[in-house]
């Protein structure tokens, strides 16, 4: 009788059996628990997800964790390698810096085609944005607070109009968001708000290349902040490897498993 009754109230009633839109629901709140976990900074680069592990803690089935971990895989948040299963990317440097410097061309474009053009309810958007990033941080969700930092780019690119710039720039903030969660310090998340607030005015403001300078400034430090976590990782293990023992990480990590 539950089950009727939502099929009757529901807003927009489907013809699909309501099994699939159960198995819907279950991928949904698997894929968020994945996500939230890559973006908490405690599962190190290499670490791999098994699906047995998986289903028995979420309490669903492998199929559904392997469809998720598709997904993510699909999105570059995971690495798949056939017949050995799903890790947490290792990313190398070169690689990094790669995504970043596609980050500053397109977000280049973007802070071109925006600047002098957004409507009052969209700075408003924006505003209403930042003070959910503040929010995350001052209560200590740093998984929110990274997830949020990337939607604010997301939230420009949507102003923007262009449904392929959307998808490209999801892709590239999806990679970013990662080697934020692995490498970046905690206390770095309360930068973003700040940073993300200045781009707004600057977006408003009077001369282009001034925003221009603020939205590749945002970028260059993060990468910055980001690649010299990395290095400093490579050199622990390193090290670990050498000397048989492994040091505890500079940029403050949780590094149980």
């Amino acid at each position: 009788m539950p089950a009727a009754t939502r099929r009757s109230t529901a807003p927009n009633p489907s013809t699909e059996p309501i099994e699939s839109a159960d198995d819907a629901n279950v991928d949904e709140r698997v894929y968020a628990a994945v996500s939230k976990a890559l973006l908490s900074g405690k599962l190190r680069p290499g670490t791999p997800l098994r699906e047995r592990a998986l289903a028995e803690a979420l309490g669903c089935t492998r199929g559904a964790v392997r469809k998720v971990l598709a997904r993510l895989g699909s999105e570059k948040r995971l690495v798949l390698e056939h017949n050995r299963g799903a890790f947490v990317p290792n990313p190398s440097i070169e690689d990094m810096r790669g995504i970043y410097r596609a980050r500053r061309i397109v977000e280049a474009g973007l802070v071109t085609t925006l600047f002098g053009t957004l409507a009052r309810d969209q700075v408003a958007a924006l505003r209403k944005h930042v003070q959910a990033e503040q929010k995350a941080f001052k209560e200590g969700r740093r998984e929110d607070a990274i997830r949020l930092a990337g939607d604010f780019h997301l939230l420009l690119a949507q102003m923007a109009g262009s449904d392929e710039l959307l998808s490209y720039i999801r892709r590239l903030i999806a990679n970013t968001e990662l080697y934020k969660a692995l490498y970046d310090s905690a206390e770095a998340a309360s930068c973003a708000p700040r940073e993300h607030e200045q781009i707004i005015e600057a977006l408003m403001g009077d001369s282009l290349d001034a925003a221009l300078a603020v939205a590749l400034e945002h970028l260059d430090e993060l990468e910055q902040r980001v690649i010299a976590g990395a290095a400093a990782e490579q050199e622990v293990d390193l090290a670990a490897l050498l000397n048989g023992d492994a040091p505890a990480r500079s940029h403050g990590h949780d590094h149980s498993h």
